[in-house]
């Protein structure tokens, strides 16, 4: 899948987005090595603190499919006019599973740039971080 269609397939989950408070839908595409597409859209919630982004929608499904160490690239897309960067919670999370991701994030009229989760995130914590020397 090339980097375009995967940012195309992100695009379609914003018609699935949950967001009457913000009014900001997002949608997410993660592709595995294998070549298996994960989507998600961000879902809002009265307890703002509940809302759960697309970013983290898309990766807990392929976590619960069984992709954890094989996720590669991650497409997030919105319809403002600046690209739609993941939050600091999201890229945490995408960054328990690969440092290394590329990340691509649109803007509403379709123009995406590419870079690397770290560096997006660089010294991110991650489980190595969990080692001890004992």
């Amino acid at each position: 899948m090339t980097d375009r269609e995967l940012v195309d397939r992100a695009f379609q989950m914003l018609e699935y987005s949950y967001v009457p408070y913000s009014r900001f839908p997002v949608g997410a595409a993660i592709c595995c090595g294998d070549g298996t597409v994960f989507t998600g859209c961000n879902v809002e919630n009265a307890a703002y603190g509940s809302t759960i982004c697309a970013e983290r929608t898309a990766l807990v499904k392929a976590v619960s499919e069984g992709h954890r160490d094989d996720l590669e690239r991650i497409a997030v897309v919105g319809l403002g006019a600046d690209y739609c960067w993941p939050c600091g919670a999201c890229r945490q999370m995408l960054f328990e599973f690969n440092p290394d991701m590329i990340v691509l994030v649109a803007r509403g009229d379709g123009a995406f740039v590419s870079t690397t989760l770290r560096e997006l995130l660089p010294n991110g914590f991650g489980p190595k971080a969990l080692v001890t020397t004992d």
